[in-house]
This record gives structure tokens, C-alpha cells and sequence, in this order.
């Protein structure tokens, strides 16, 4: 089969690889369509996978063509998504169905090998089923959309808040529509790109709600819109120290922050910024991955109901679509920044 192959820090290249060989409990499935991830990038580019050589690609769906010894023969011909950690099922954490916190997980497409491939074997436990009405893509868009939500489920945003988010990457507009899919109305944003500030506007939010960080006082900006109390609820999405102060700034008092974004160096409070959080009762939270327990209430569930249902098309945030040869020029302009993006997506893979 055909495969992007990491070798080496920097080195990716189109290979010809055997197909998988199936464990007892895995599927093979026929990718369809994979998404790039902005963590792709730096595990490309720059750090580097857990072992070389390695398939990267943790955003996919696809069908099922062959199964394991011990798989259940009947999944053969199911249209799935794909849940990319693995747990170890045995760890605390896993003891409670929280696999995304494993303590021993493995990973698709960091740790063994991904979607970025014309095949990729997967655990059968992994698999959600797609309805007929969920395309491919947005199945590919399933892990990401499902960290938005397991951010904004874990901080539990109520209708009457007054909700900040502060990055409008992928999870940022993401969660701007699960916010708004949830009843959310006041909803600020803030971004750095003219780009950035026409896709929000096209997925609905009113121009004053969205701040160019660039052109404006941030917290002369918000408290404008809040009464001068500041955001019940704030989301940070960049993993910046200047933006995590921003959100303590920013919140109100008895307020919540969700932190969400992958930090890009260290973290150093001053002092007084530190007599916020405890002189304003401020609740500070993270978040890691989502849910996957393949029950109802998972956050992957919460996502594929609204999406069997229309209410949201992620396939609206899909600005570059490659077929698998040509996948490297999404890689490149990802990192590159050549040209404005959202989600690239691999598709038609066959």
C-alpha cells in the first residue's frame, strides 16, 4: 500500500509498505478521508514520533474491509470513525472509563502507526459507526470536534453566560459552534486574522462580537461588551503565558477558564496576576483529548447525534482537500503558512 512514512525528523515521503498485519482484536480499514492536525506539523518537522520509521495521521475515518482473528466478521463493511488512543484499560484512570487520561496509552499516528495510508489497523473497541447522512470528512473531523466538546462540557457552560474564547485555530471555531449549536449567544472571540475574523462571520457570529487582537485593547474591548464584569466562561485556545494572563484579566469574578491549547513554553505568574484567581474565586481547569467509552454519553456520541442530525456541517471549515500523493503540500503549507487554513484534509483515499 501506498503510505506518508515519518523516517526521521524532516523526512516524509510517499512509500510503497506492506498492509498491515492484524491483531486478533483489530480491523483493517480502507482510509477515506484524514485530516491534518496542527500537532502533525511539529511531529513532522520538528520533534519528531515516539519510534521511526512511522505512519503519522490520528484524524480518520473509513471502511472496514478486513478483521482479526478474534473481530467480529459481521464489522466488515461499516462506514467508521476512529477513536485514536488506545488505553491500556488497566490504569486508574481506565478503571473508570477514562481512558483519556491512561496513564500507559498508545496513540494513532504518534506511537504506532496512522491514517495518513491507503489502510490503517485499528482496535476494534476504537470504532464508531457512521449514520449514512455523516460523510467521511466530517467523520475525520470527529477527534477534534469532540476536544471542543469535552472542553466545553468539563466546564459546563450555561446559557445566560457571557463566554470568551481567546484563539480561533480549528478548536477555537469549533467550539464557537458547539457553543452556539448549545444555546450560547454571547460568545466573544478573539484572533489575530482577517481570515480568522471572515470564518467566524460566515459560521454566524456578529461582527462586534469578534476582537483583532491587533488593532484593540483586549480588556478595554471585552469589559466594554460585559458590563465591566468580565466573561463567566473563558476558553484559552493559544497555550501562550501573555494569553493565559489575558484570561485571568478577563474573567469574572466566581468565573471559570478552561485552558485547552498545548503550551508553547512555560508558564510564569506575577504576583498580583496570581491574587486573581484567589482574590476572584476563579476556577481554573484543564482539558486533555475527550471522551470515548463507545456509551451515549461519550463526548464522540454527543458529536455524531448533532451531526446526524445537521446541526453543524464541519465540512464548512475543510479548506484544502489533497488526494493522498499530493498530501505533502498540505504538510507544507501548514507549516509554511504560504496560505491561509483551516482544516486540510486528505481525501477519497482508495
Amino acid at each position: 500500500m501506498k503510505a506518508w512514512v515519518l523516517h526521521n525528523i524532516g523526512d516524509i515521503r510517499l512509500d510503497y509498505v506492506e498492509e498491515p498485519i492484524l491483531k486478533d482484536q483489530e480491523v483493517l480499514i480502507q482510509v477515506k478521508a484524514a485530516g491534518i492536525c496542527g500537532s502533525d506539523i511539529p511531529r513532522i518537522y520538528q520533534s519528531g514520533a515516539y519510534r521511526h520509521p512511522l505512519i503519522p495521521g490520528h484524524e480518520f475515518s473509513g471502511v472496514v474491509v478486513n478483521t482479526g482473528a478474534s473481530a467480529d466478521t459481521s464489522l466488515t463493511g461499516r462506514r467508521v470513525g476512529v477513536f485514536p488512543l488506545i488505553p491500556c484499560r488497566k490504569c486508574p484512570p481506565c478503571r473508570q472509563k477514562q481512558y483519556e487520561m491512561c496513564r500507559n496509552y498508545s496513540y494513532l499516528g504518534s506511537r504506532r502507526d496512522g491514517g495518513f495510508a491507503e489502510y490503517a489497523a485499528v482496535p476494534k473497541e476504537n470504532l464508531i459507526f457512521l449514520p449514512n447522512q455523516v460523510s467521511f470528512e466530517a467523520a475525520a473531523m470527529l477527534e477534534p470536534m469532540a476536544v471542543a466538546v469535552h472542553a466545553m462540557r468539563r466546564i459546563k457552560v450555561q446559557a445566560e453566560d457571557k463566554v470568551a474564547i481567546c484563539g480561533a485555530g480549528t478548536i477555537g471555531l469549533l467550539l464557537f459552534l458547539f457553543l452556539r449549536e448549545a444555546g450560547i449567544r454571547d460568545v466573544f472571540v478573539f484572533g489575530n486574522k482577517d481570515f480568522q475574523k471572515q470564518t467566524l462571520l460566515k459560521l454566524g457570529l456578529p461582527e462586534d462580537f469578534y476582537c483583532d487582537i491587533r488593532t484593540n485593547n483586549t480588556d478595554q474591548w471585552l469589559m466594554e461588551r460585559t458590563d465591566d464584569i468580565g466573561a463567566d466562561v473563558f476558553f484559552e485556545c493559544v497555550g501562550r503565558n501573555e494569553t493565559f494572563v489575558q484570561a485571568l484579566n478577563q474573567t469574572a469574578f466566581a468565573g471559570r477558564i478552561m485552558l485547552v491549547g498545548n503550551p508553547f513554553g512555560d508558564m510564569n505568574l506575577e504576583k498580583p496576576i496570581y491574587w486573581k484567581i484567589l482574590r476572584n474565586q476563579l476556577t481554573v481547569a484543564g482539558t486533555w483529548n475527550s471522551s470515548f467509552t463507545n456509551e451515549a454519553a461519550d463526548d464522540w456520541h454527543y458529536v455524531m447525534e448533532r451531526l446526524s442530525q445537521n446541526k453543524l456541517v464541519p465540512e464548512e471549515l475543510i479548506t484544502h482537500r489533497f488526494s493522498l500523493d499530493r498530501l505533502d503540500e498540505g504538510f507544507h503549507i501548514m507549516r509554511d503558512k504560504t496560505e491561509d487554513y483551516v482544516k486540510i484534509m486528505g481525501c477519497s483515499m482508495e
